[in-house]
């Protein structure tokens, strides 16, 4: 089995300097935001890290493709760099602190290119996660200083906390019945957003949590992260993985149950 760990330490240089760039530009007062063609705001702190980070990826990569919010995709080959330089745009722009770069190294597999290296850096939250496949998961500082991550136990629905990020998209897709059904089954809902809900399933604090649509670099660290703290990363159709444009994630106990729910009546 590959061991990745080069892998991953270059991810890990890559969110440094991701972080530096990044962390600059939060919360300034001359921060440039402009609209996308799909109505979501890009900064000038996206874009220059995605540049950032491709810039060190052809110097270190160069045999590798990448993929990006911002830039598309570049390169071809079995293996392809899948970048989110800041997921939480609308966070970043208003001086929340809830955003991250992704990070992820996938493969070319059966179904489709798979992630075997995942990473989320939050500098304004002063977290970091990461995993390689068949390696396990871990949170900490740096590669060295780090804990093991690993999902919770709860099999009952009625005990389980349950992260999501929005209303809108579960009612834009007619799934908005199943959702609220969903959120009085369980214990409890908060609605932290974005990359998060994602870590706090691999690090056991949640229990499940879905997303109606989402795109690649959305989901690539995070389902590779999550299924080697011992959870499950589906779409909403259950297909294994990243590439169903939503996603789910559970400690694997509820999985059923959560998928069954989001799809009901749909």
């Amino acid at each position: 089995m590959p061991d990745y760990h080069d892998d991953l330490r270059l991810a890990h240089v890559l969110a440094d300097a991701a972080d530096a760039a990044t962390m600059e530009r939060f919360k300034a007062l001359d921060l440039k935001v402009e609209t996308k063609p799909d109505m979501t705001p890009v900064s000038e702190a996206d874009k220059a890290a995605e540049e950032l980070i491709r810039g060190q990826l052809q110097r270190a990569r160069p045999r590798d493709a990448v993929i990006g919010e911002e830039y598309g995709i570049e390169g071809t080959g079995p293996r392809r760099w899948v970048v989110d330089p800041i997921d939480g745009t609308k966070n970043y722009v208003r001086g929340v602190p809830v955003w991250a770069t992704l990070i992820a190294l996938t493969e070319a597999a059966e179904g489709g290119y798979q992630p075997v290296v995942g990473l989320v850096s939050a500098p304004a939250l002063g977290r970091r996660w990461w995993a390689a496949k068949g390696h396990g998961a871990f949170s900490g500082r740096s590669l060295t200083s780090a804990s093991r991550l690993r999902v919770s136990q709860v099999s009952r629905l009625a005990d389980a906390s349950f992260a999501y990020s929005s209303l809108s998209g579960w009612e834009e897709q007619g799934r908005l019945d199943g959702f609220l059904d969903l959120s009085r089954a369980v214990w409890r809902t908060r609605a932290y957003g974005d990359f998060w809900p994602y870590m706090m399933v691999a690090e056991g604090s949640v229990d499940l949590c879905a997303e109606p649509e989402l795109s690649l670099w959305d989901m690539a660290a995070n389902a590779v992260i999550v299924s080697e703290a011992g959870g499950t990363f589906t779409g909403l159709d259950g297909r294994p993985g990243p590439h169903s444009g939503n996603g789910a994630a559970s400690n694997g106990l509820l999985h059923d149950e959560l998928l069954g729910y989001l799809n009901q009546r749909y």
